[in-house]
Order: C-alpha cells, then sequence, then structure tokens
C-alpha cells in the first residue's frame, strides 16, 4: 500500500462543496475505514481507556457514543460490515469496515455533526483510524427491477 497522509476529517473546500452541492432530501454516508493496531489517543487523553485497545475497539466505542446523537437527528446505520479483500479493486488496498449512515437531509447531517455532545466523544474515531474514506451517496433515482429486461 502506498505511504500517503491519512484522510481523517473533511477539509474546508470539501465541505464548501458538498453544502454548494444543495441535495434534496436524504443522503447516505459511505465511510470506508481503516484501524489502527493500537488505537492512539495522544489528541484525546481524556477519553484514553485505562489500558491500550485496538482501533477496532476504540471504534466501537466512537459508535455506543455517536447513536444516541445520530437516531436524535433522525440518522441511522444503515449497515456496519467487516471488510476483507476486494473482489474488484487493488490487491494492495485494504478497509477493515464499511458503514453505510442515512439522514433525512444535509441540514440534519450537519446538525447532527457539531453537536457538541457528539463532537466530545469524536476523539474515539480519531484514535481509532489509521485512515477513512467518507462519500456522501445521493439517491440516483432509478428505477430497478428485479428482473432483467
Amino acid at each position: 500500500m502506498t505511504s500517503k497522509a491519512p484522510h481523517l476529517e473533511p477539509t474546508e473546500a470539501a465541505g464548501r462543496a458538498f453544502v454548494r452541492r444543495a441535495v434534496a432530501g436524504s443522503i447516505v454516508m459511505l465511510n470506508l475505514l481503516r484501524f489502527r493496531d493500537i488505537a492512539d489517543y495522544t489528541a484525546t487523553p481524556e477519553l484514553a481507556p485505562a489500558s491500550p485497545i485496538t482501533g477496532e475497539e476504540a471504534f466501537q466505542r466512537y459508535i455506543a457514543h455517536t447513536l444516541p446523537f445520530l437516531r436524535e437527528s433522525g440518522g441511522s446505520i444503515e449497515c456496519l460490515g467487516k471488510g476483507g479483500p476486494f473482489l474488484i479493486g487493488p490487491a494492495d488496498e485494504r478497509w477493515d469496515m464499511a458503514m453505510l449512515v442515512r439522514q433525512h437531509s444535509v441540514e440534519s447531517f450537519l446538525g447532527f455533526a457539531s453537536h457538541r455532545a457528539y463532537l466530545a466523544g469524536l476523539g474515539h474515531r480519531t484514535a481509532a483510524l489509521e485512515d477513512s474514506r467518507l462519500l456522501p451517496l445521493t439517491d440516483a433515482n432509478r428505477p430497478f427491477t428485479k428482473e432483467a429486461p
């Protein structure tokens, strides 16, 4: 795997572009997550457990902290799945987990993402992740059928 800078937070430019898309209706956030072997709580020592834990364990703490605020905002985790080798994709690239999070609107997502109590536990996510991707998905509004035409 190539050594590149990790992507853990949106850039200011990416955040502006996301808001400018003016997406109407629900949005699904595709999260690709690569965990650290050992969680790094250097940036948020007040959240650190008494003894070291894995990145995946730290991410589970993040999920436990986040769920009440996500649900309060009308959001939900649609899928939380363990990764593995790609069927189609680079052999040297790995993602340990994929997560789909649905929000009713961009506004509800932004409200959730800026909630003070939610932000207080964000350090678990930062400690957990070696790298990540976040791709907002919108409904392509195409009807699909169970049978091929």
